[in-house]
């Protein structure tokens, strides 16, 4: 397996994981694509992505989820 082939499958790896620790490994894939199409539109630095990155951070530093339950952070589902 080549450099390239390797680092690709570690950033698929990674952003997977993501998805598994949110508690949304059984969600819709069109659901899910939807979402990040969504976000893609969130301009980095902006009120809105300030608060879904705040979220994020927190979510990092909680215990990891079983994949059956979903995250909650300070109200937000």
């Amino acid at each position: 397996m080549t450099a390239d082939r390797r680092k690709d499958a570690r950033q698929r790896f990674l952003l997977g994981g993501i998805v598994v620790r949110a508690g949304m490994s059984g969600a819709d894939r069109a659901f899910l694509l939807g979402g990040l199409l969504e976000l893609a539109h969130v301009a980095p630095g902006s009120t809105e992505y300030l608060r879904l990155r705040g979220i994020g951070m927190e979510a990092f530093d909680a215990p990891a989820l079983d994949g059956r339950s979903r995250l909650v952070v300070e109200g937000v589902e």
